[in-house]
């Protein structure tokens, strides 16, 4: 696996919708470039400009919003996650 150094994080991508609330299916160009997913690593956290470490406030485990082009997606063994720094997480949703 990845071990992420900084503040930053690998999570796992939520698949997008094939289909509408209503049924109609939706080809791969239609579809929503998904904006949530589960953290699977968290680097140490960041260093602030007094030399401390500021310890990160999202876990191994939590489902995250984050934005929509923050990060940069990489494929792993052949699963698809998206490396971003914690300043692009809205969310921890519970």
């Amino acid at each position: 696996m990845v071990k992420p150094i900084g503040d930053h994080l690998v999570v796992k991508v939520t698949e997008a919708e094939e289909k509408t609330k209503s049924g109609i299916l939706l080809p791969d160009t239609a579809q929503e470039k998904p904006q949530k997913g589960k953290v699977v690593a968290v680097g140490p956290g960041r260093i602030l400009e007094n030399g401390q470490l500021a310890k990160p406030e999202v876990r191994k485990g939590d489902t995250v919003l984050f934005s929509k082009f923050g990060g940069t997606e990489v494929t792993i063994d052949g699963k698809e996650y998206v490396v971003l720094r914690e300043s692009d997480v809205l969310a921890i949703l519970k």
